[in-house]
């Protein structure tokens, strides 16, 4: 039995060495750990599907609707979110912290007069002294609106849109919130998205000046839609992730135009944070595939992650396959036999159930992974077909080491990969940078990995 050992070792390690094996180490997989599954069993349908029918009783959560109302208009929806939140932080044992984030919008071509914006926010603080300063950012958007942007009196259920991303934010918050994480989680509702994404632009460019360190953000918008309108057919089993590649907004930065020059245009983190998403979708039981879509957004359109991706921060949007265009921005109405209008009654909240474990899955994972590798570099002082990177060590307590990933050039997800130990340097034999891209990733004790991050070019 030892002689047979020993042969396949000799037998995987010659072929490592011509790119055909990965070592027993590099087979293991994240798996749910003992916090995972009992935070996805908890995540309930009943209770989601409790708070999109009531987000969508307000009548309309219009922007600029009734504020003084207790049961209609955008400032009862925002203050019943609150109590929510205050609820779970009292059965957190107070650990989350909830808080209004206020501010008034002066100059909007969709808005009459100054509003006052206001994002509903739930944090959980983070437990390791190196982690908790990192934090991890989930989404919906809670106004609503009709076909006229600028109606906020006409029934806008927006039990979709986004109700149903806003329900998952809140749901994540009530079962998160019972537990602990390396790194902070914020929980947050933003207001204003209808109108031009008024409070997360308003979020995003706060942190920015704050310097916080938002390792990634998540937007959830429309994630309650299953049906294909165009044959009736039901797509409940897919999930499309929004990742931009490199930015057209502002002057090419030096990072992103070395991105472009080396060929990994595909590899900026939001790309790499949609890889995340699909790797642990696949050790998860949520019957949910996550559909990289290699666009910042849908076609010329935008959503609240945009405000992030803006300030440099990673970021990935969420939503359903397939709109379904007469309930969305529609006035609520029957034409011609058809239903318009965002209904509850047209929400698949099993699904919603499924997007948010999903959510729950990825965010738990990020906020007890190592960060992100830094400086991570490739070796190109001379030429050769091995391949040599190296990174900076991090200083987590239960860091266990890092992870080389590698996949041929054309191919969108990691193909390859070998765990190589508490080191900052290694070198990958036999495997060629001109026909492969390269990511490093952290592995801590308990297995959790961080997002792969792409290697720039060094020279010694």
């Amino acid at each position: 039995m030892i002689l047979r050992k020993n042969i396949l070792a000799l037998l995987c390690m010659l072929l490592f060495l011509i790119g055909g094996c990965e070592t027993e180490i590099a087979k293991e997989e994240v798996k749910p750990g003992a916090q995972l599954s009992p935070i996805l069993d908890q995540i309930s349908v009943d209770s989601i599907e409790t708070n999109v029918r009531k987000l969508a009783s307000f009548h309309t959560r219009h922007t600029t609707s009734d504020t003084a109302s207790d049961s209609i208009g955008i400032g009862a929806a925002r203050r019943w979110i609150y109590k929510k939140f205050k609820e779970y932080q009292k059965a957190s044992g107070g650990r989350l912290k909830v808080k209004y984030d206020r501010y008034i919008e002066t100059e909007n071509r969709r808005i009459d007069e100054p509003t006052e914006i206001v994002n509903v926010i739930a944090k959980l603080p983070g437990k390791q002294l190196e982690s908790k300063d990192r934090m991890y950012l989930v989404s919906g958007h809670y106004d609503s609106r009709v076909s006229d942007i600028m109606d906020d009196t006409s029934y806008a259920p927006g039990a979709n849109d986004d109700a149903s991303g806003t329900a998952a934010v809140m749901e994540l918050a009530r079962v998160m919130s019972k537990y602990e994480f390396d790194a902070t989680i914020i929980f947050m509702t933003v207001a204003g998205e209808e109108q031009g994404l008024l409070g997360a632009n308003h979020f995003a460019e706060k942190a920015k000046k704050r310097n916080l360190d938002i390792a990634a953000m998540f937007t959830n918008d429309i994630i309650g839609n299953t049906i294909k309108s165009t044959d009736g057919s039901i797509h409940d089993n897919e999930v499309r992730i929004f990742t931009q590649g490199i930015p057209t907004n502002k002057k090419l930065s030096d990072y992103h135009r070395m991105l472009l020059y080396t060929g990994g245009e595909n590899d900026t983190p939001s790309r790499q944070l949609g890889r995340f998403i699909h790797r642990v979708a696949q050790n998860i039981d949520v019957k949910l595939e996550p559909n990289i879509i290699y666009r910042k957004d849908r076609y010329l359109r935008g959503g609240d992650h945009s405000a992030f991706l803006d300030e440099g921060y990673p970021a990935v949007r969420i939503s359903e396959p397939h709109e379904y265009y007469e309930r969305q921005h529609q006035d609520v109405r029957k034409e011609d036999g058809i239903q318009y209008g965002d209904l509850p009654k047209f929400v698949d909240y099993g699904y919603v159930t499924k997007v948010t474990k999903l959510n729950a899955a990825a965010i738990a994972t990020l906020a007890n992974a190592p960060e992100r590798p830094k400086d991570v570099g490739i070796d190109v002082s001379k030429l050769e077909n091995n391949t040599t990177l190296r990174w900076e060590a991090g200083n987590e307590p239960d860091l266990k080491g890092y992870e080389i990933v590698w996949r041929p050039t054309h191919v969108p997800l990691w193909k390859d990969k070998k765990f190589v130990g508490d080191t900052t340097q290694f070198t990958i034999p036999g495997v060629s940078k001109d026909n492969y891209l390269f990511g490093v990733r952290a592995v801590d004790r308990m297995g959790y990995k961080s997002p792969a991050v792409y290697p720039l070019p060094y020279r010694d």
